[in-house]
C-alpha cells in the first residue's frame, strides 16, 4: 500500500466546516479514508461536507457541550464501523490580557482547547482499545493515529492570549502522556503547532465577516495589519501559511509514514517560533 493511501480507514475531524479543519478532512479523504466532518456551524458544515469526495458523514453540535463528543463517536462508529484517526482540530481565539479577561472567557478557551479535546478521546478509547486487544490476540499490528492541534502560543506564549495559550499548552500534555498510556494499542499520538496560518481568524481586522459568535457572545477575531507584517519580518518563510500548507503535515501524522513517531509536538510555522 502507499504510504498515504488511507482507503480503509475512518478519520474523525473536529471543526471541519472551513479553514485548517476543512483542508485537513479534504486531504484525509483525498487519501481515501472516510471522514466524519463536525462543526457548531451547521451551514457551513453541509457546504463543506457537500464538497467532499469519498464517504463522509457530517453531524453539527457544540463539542464543549458534555455529552457531544460521545454522542459524535457513537454516531462514527455507526455510520463507518470503525475509528482510526482523530484529529482534535475545533477552537477559536478569544484575547485579552491578563487583568481584563473573565472567568467565563478564560473557561471558554480550556473548554474548547483542552476539555473538549479530553472528551472527545475518552469517548474513543473504549473501542480503540478493544480494537487493538483483538488485533494483537490475533498476532496483527495495526496503526491507529491521534493528532492534537496546538500552537505556538502553547509552546512560547503570546501576549494578550494567556487563555488561549494555557489551553493549547494543555493539549500537548495530553499528547504526551496518551502516547504513553495508548503506546500498548499502537496508536500514535502527536501534536501539530501552528504559526501564523491564513484564517478568519488571522484575518487584518476590520475585514468584512471579522467576528464570531458563541454562545451569546460576539467575539470579534483577525489581526492588526502592523503585526500581520511583523509577524512576516521575523519568519524566515516571510509569509503566511496556507490551510493547505496547514493540513499537510496532519496528514503525515495520520499516514503509515508515521507509524514510529508518536509523543511529538511539531511546529508548524514558517520558522517564526525561535
Amino acid at each position: 500500500m502507499f504510504p498515504l493511501d488511507l482507503t480503509g480507514r475512518t478519520a474523525l475531524v473536529t471543526g471541519s466546516a472551513r479553514g485548517i479543519g476543512q483542508a485537513i478532512a479534504q486531504q484525509l479523504a483525498e487519501a481515501g479514508a472516510a471522514v466524519m466532518l463536525t462543526d457548531i456551524d451547521a451551514a457551513a458544515l453541509e457546504e463543506a461536507h457537500a464538497t467532499m469526495p469519498g464517504r463522509r458523514a457530517m453531524m453539527a453540535g457544540d463539542i464543549t457541550a458534555a455529552e457531544f463528543p460521545q454522542k459524535l463517536v457513537d454516531a462514527t462508529l455507526a455510520d463507518f464501523g470503525s475509528l482510526d484517526i482523530v484529529v482534535n482540530n475545533a477552537g477559536y481565539t478569544w484575547d485579552n490580557v491578563i487583568q481584563k479577561m473573565s472567568d467565563a472567557q478564560f473557561q471558554a478557551m480550556l473548554d474548547i482547547h483542552l476539555v473538549a479535546p479530553f472528551r472527545v478521546l475518552r469517548a474513543a478509547s473504549g473501542y480503540m482499545r478493544e480494537a487493538a486487544k483483538a488485533e494483537i490476540a490475533e498476532g496483527r499490528r495495526v496503526m491507529r493515529k491521534v493528532v492534537n492541534i496546538t500552537s505556538i502560543s502553547g509552546t512560547c506564549g503570546n501576549a494578550g492570549q494567556i487563555g488561549y495559550a494555557a489551553g493549547k499548552a494543555g493539549i500537548n500534555g495530553i499528547t504526551l502522556t496518551l502516547a504513553k498510556e495508548w503506546g500498548r494499542y499502537n496508536v500514535c499520538v502527536n501534536s501539530v503547532g501552528y504559526g501564523f496560518i491564513e484564517t478568519r481568524l488571522t484575518q487584518p481586522l476590520g475585514a468584512a465577516g471579522a467576528s464570531i459568535e458563541m454562545k451569546g457572545h460576539q467575539i470579534s477575531v483577525g489581526v492588526q495589519p502592523k503585526a500581520i507584517e511583523a509577524m512576516k519580518s521575523i519568519t524566515p518563510l516571510g509569509r503566511l501559511g496556507s490551510v493547505e500548507e496547514a493540513a499537510g503535515p496532519v496528514l503525515f501524522f495520520c499516514s503509515p509514514l508515521s507509524d514510529y513517531v508518536t509523543g511529538e509536538v511539531l511546529i508548524v510555522s514558517g520558522g517564526g517560533h525561535f
